[in-house]
C-alpha cells in the first residue's frame, strides 16, 4: 500500500518537471544577462545591421546539413537577417563562452550582440522566424 502511494507520487513528481522543461524549451526568453557589451562575441562575426543567426556545427554532424537547410529558408523570408555558421572543432573558444554542449546548436543575436535565442537540434523555421521579426521591426522603428 505504501509502496503504490510512493510509486504514484513519484510518477506525479516527474509528470510536472517533465512538463515545465518541455514548455520552456526553445521559449524566446528574455536575455538575464549583464549590460550590453559584457560577452564579447567579436568572434562570431554578428552582424550590427541587424539579427544575426549563428549555428554551431561539425563536419561530422549529420543534422546540421538540415539547421543549412532550414537557416537559409528563414534568411530568404527573411533577407536581413545574417547568417553564420561556426566549425566547433574551429572555435571551441567561442562554444565554450556559449556552453554549446551538443550539435546542432542555433542561437540569434540582436543587432548589438545580445543573445535572443537559443536551441540545440534542427530548430523550426517558423520558430526561429517568430523569434526574428520582433527584432527585425525594432531596428526599423
Amino acid at each position: 500500500m505504501i509502496a503504490g502511494i510512493a510509486i504514484v507520487a513519484a510518477l506525479g513528481a516527474a509528470s510536472v518537471i517533465g512538463v515545465v522543461v518541455n514548455r520552456r524549451s526553445g521559449v524566446l526568453r528574455g536575455s538575464k544577462a549583464p549590460s550590453a557589451g559584457a560577452q564579447d562575441n567579436s568572434d562570431l562575426g554578428l552582424s550590427e545591421a541587424g539579427p544575426t543567426l549563428v549555428h554551431f556545427s561539425a563536419d561530422s554532424c549529420g543534422p546540421c546539413a538540415a539547421v543549412r537547410r532550414v537557416v537559409d529558408q528563414v534568411c530568404a523570408v527573411l533577407p536581413d537577417v545574417a547568417h553564420v555558421e561556426v566549425d566547433i572543432d574551429a572555435n571551441p573558444v567561442a562554444a565554450k563562452r556559449l556552453s554549446v554542449l551538443s550539435l546542432p546548436t542555433t542561437f540569434i543575436f540582436d543587432a548589438e550582440g545580445q543573445q535572443r535565442y537559443r536551441t540545440a537540434g534542427v530548430p523550426k523555421a517558423a520558430d526561429l522566424q517568430t523569434a526574428l521579426r520582433p527584432l527585425l521591426t525594432s531596428r526599423s522603428n
